[in-house]
């Protein structure tokens, strides 16, 4: 039996305790709920300790933040931390054995690379170094209307931009005879049909977890309708896999294999006619490449589900099957579709236009390829859904390449001034910058000052400015006139400090993340720039070098 100072001491403590966590000021409900919670043998005699709590929170309340901690010390009472829980990050462990790890790539050749195609690759590669294992990027290429036939060099040049060099390339469309055989085996083992059910009425049937009149022809009877596969009419007629015909998801009941397609593929031409479905030749794929574990997003549970009965009617080792969540990403068109459509329309100047989530779209404004890798590998491979903004991918970008980059002036929109009143010593002085100011050993970049400069348009109004390591200037109206060369002066009126170029400029242009182009000059020194090149324009923001054409620089726009 706990007796009245022992009861008025854990109630004090709670209380302490809870003012502690609150700047001082406890709470009675809170402390008698605390109370509650940590002294079971206590909860009998809540009647009296309600009081009781509120009398002494009334009296810690009353106290100094000094004298509570005086009061806590005394007691013995100490303010547990709480720790935060790590938030996992990056890419986990792979389940089962990481002997002989051979993971895949498999893309549709429908378009280029975009960043939601990174979400896959970039995990596979990454896992592959990690276990000095085995990738195969393994075009999946079984479905001519979705084939663009440029896709297949262009996948190819998109990982290696990441980083990401295959082990083993492989072309669906060249494993058709594969297919056949084990689609003929599946037969022979009473595992598949061949079903020539209308689609509405099989549809009817599978949806009352019925089975087709089909599914108990002999294997003779299969293999017969298998022969004669090639001769029929397109959608006269499917092969199917038997699954469990009562599954709970209607979409995994004795699911297609194989199809009738009539469509000319770019690389077989007419060779073929049976096509397999995706469920089929990824499962058989997966197998006979050695796949140890699969990478694939969430909306591939169901197809997961599909295959390990064929994985099981074969007699196959199923591999690890992790699935991940979708990307998320504002304000970009990663729909290759909808972006074939533009470029076709016009609306698109191509596969790399800014506006597009390609990764040559992203490589050709200035990206770094590490800024993808590191991005999706610190995602991680779960099932939760993540998202992508062009804010974390423009930070990471900053930090890579502000250290590695030269700056120069640009002068977007310039406007031409005659300085009034300069000095003659002042008229041909030459200016020097360094071209990073974190690295002297870099060199430096010349600029010669003349009384008629370039300026920016945005920069021409009334007042007071500084052009940058020249001179002070005042503007009013259309008149431009030299008002000192004091840093000093200028900073102390807190003058806007500007940058401008010379008439030894060269014309540019940026396009920006929009489309937009602005026109303008950059400095003379730009002129040892070599395509590709990324730089920092002073006060504009980060822009790649993309062409030169007939003395023109033009620049794409990577961020601030």
């Amino acid at each position: 039996m706990i007796i009245m100072d022992e009861l008025e001491e854990i109630v004090f403590k709670h209380a302490l305790l809870n003012a502690a966590k609150h700047k001082g000021s406890a709470n009675p409900g809170a402390v008698m709920g605390s109370i509650m919670a940590s002294e079971p043998e206590l909860r009998s005699r809540a009647k009296e300790i309600g009081p009781l709590s509120g009398k002494i929170v009334a009296q810690v309340n009353s106290m100094s933040a000094e004298d509570q901690q005086a009061k806590m010390e005394e007691l013995g009472v100490q303010v547990e931390e709480k720790k935060k829980q790590k938030k996992e990050e990056g890419l986990a462990e792979l389940p089962g054995s990481h002997e002989n790890v051979v993971m895949r790539f498999a893309p549709n050749p429908s378009g280029p690379l975009h960043i939601g195609h990174a979400r896959a690759a970039v995990p596979n590669g990454e896992y592959v170094k990690r276990y000095g294992g085995k990738l195969v990027l393994r075009i999946e290429d079984t479905d001519p209307k979705r084939v663009y036939e440029p896709a297949y060099e262009m996948i190819q040049e998109d990982l290696k931009w990441l980083g990401i060099i295959p082990d083993e390339v492989v072309y669906q469309s060249d494993r058709f005879e594969i297919y056949y055989d084990i689609a003929r085996q599946l037969i022979e083992k009473g595992a598949a049909y061949m079903c020539t059910c209308d689609g509405a009425d099989f549809k009817e049937l599978k949806d009352n977890c019925k089975p087709c009149p089909h599914r108990d022809q002999s294997v003779e009877e299969n293999l017969k309708l298998w022969e004669e596969f090639p001769n029929m009419e397109a959608g006269s007629a499917v092969l199917r896999v038997k699954t469990d015909i009562a599954h709970k998801n209607p979409a995994i009941r004795d699911w297609v294999a194989m199809r009738i397609v009539d469509e000319e593929h770019p690389r077989l031409g007419t060779k073929y006619r049976i096509y397999p479905m995706m469920n089929f030749s990824v499962s058989v794929d997966d197998h006979l490449l050695g796949m140890t574990h699969v990478l694939r997003g969430k909306d591939h549970l169901a197809n997961s589900e599909k295959q390990k009965y064929l994985y099981d009617h074969m007699g196959w080792d199923i591999p690890e099957f992790i699935h991940y969540g979708r990307l998320k990403m504002e304000d970009i068109a990663l729909s290759t579709s909808k972006a074939k459509e533009g470029i076709e329309s016009g609306e698109y100047s191509g596969w790399d236009d800014p506006r597009l989530g390609t990764l040559r779209a992203i490589a050709r404004r200035g990206i770094q390829p590490e800024v993808i890798t590191q991005l999706i590998s610190e995602m991680g491979v779960k099932m939760a859904d993540s998202a992508l903004s062009w804010k974390k991918i423009y930070g990471l970008n900053r930090n890579i390449i502000e250290q590695k980059v030269n700056r120069y002036f640009f002068v977007p929109e310039p406007v031409k001034i005659d300085i009034e009143g300069c000095p003659d010593e002042e008229i041909g002085v030459e200016i020097k910058r360094h071209l990073h100011p974190d690295f002297e050993e870099r060199g430096e970049r010349t600029f010669v000052f003349e009384k008629q400069v370039y300026i920016p348009k945005k920069d021409y109004k009334d007042g007071f400015v500084r052009l940058m390591d020249a001179v002070n200037i005042d503007i009013d109206g259309d008149d431009v006139k030299f008002h000192s060369n004091s840093f000093e002066e200028a900073r102390e009126v807190r003058a806007k400090i500007i940058q401008w170029v010379s008439d030894d400029s060269i014309p540019a242009k940026v396009v920006m993340d929009d489309a937009s182009v602005v026109e303008g000059l950059c400095e003379a020194d730009c002129k040892d720039l070599e395509i590709g090149d990324v730089v920092q324009f002073e006060r504009f923001g980060f822009a790649r070098l993309d062409s030169i054409e007939d003395g023109e620089m033009i620049f794409y726009f990577a961020h601030k």
